[in-house]
Parts: C-alpha cells; structure tokens; sequence
C-alpha cells in the first residue's frame, strides 16, 4: 500500500503588532505650579491674619479676610480641575 503524503501546515506567524502612537496631550505644565501657590497663598492669608490677631492682611475687611483666604484655596480647587 503506498504511504499518504503528510500535509507541512504553514508556521503560525503572528499578525503584524501595531506601533504605538504618540499622543500628545496639550501642555498644561502651568496648573500644579498656579494651583499650589493659591493653596500656600490661601493658607498664608488665613495664617497671618490668626497671628497678628486681625490686623494684617487687611485690616479694613476684618473676618472677611478668612473668607479672602478660603476664596484663594477654593480657586486653587477650581484650577486643578483642569489637570489631566
């Protein structure tokens, strides 16, 4: 009896990988620096206003300058919102 022919499958090679495309998001290098000065100013204005016992900053605003400094550290959440 002849013998069959044996069949050679084909080496599996694997599909072409895809290249990695460099995305290149917009450059927002000034948010953490504006946004870690406002906490620190923020912070600052609240701190000397408890040490010199309400007359600095302003001394004109009285407790408003709490408000002043709570607004510096609230802008500074607004802007890091806008970190990616």
């Amino acid at each position: 009896m002849p013998k069959s022919r044996i069949r050679k499958k084909a080496d599996y090679t694997p599909p072409p990988t895809k290249q990695a495309t460099n995305i290149k998001l917009n450059s927002r290098g000034w948010v953490a620096p504006v946004m870690l000065a406002l906490f620190v100013i923020g912070l600052a204005w609240i701190v000397v206003f408890y040490v010199t016992d309400g007359s600095l900053p302003i001394d004109s605003l009285g407790n408003w300058n709490i408000v002043v400094g709570f607004g510096f550290i609230a802008a500074g959440f607004g802007v890091s919102t806008q970190w990616k």
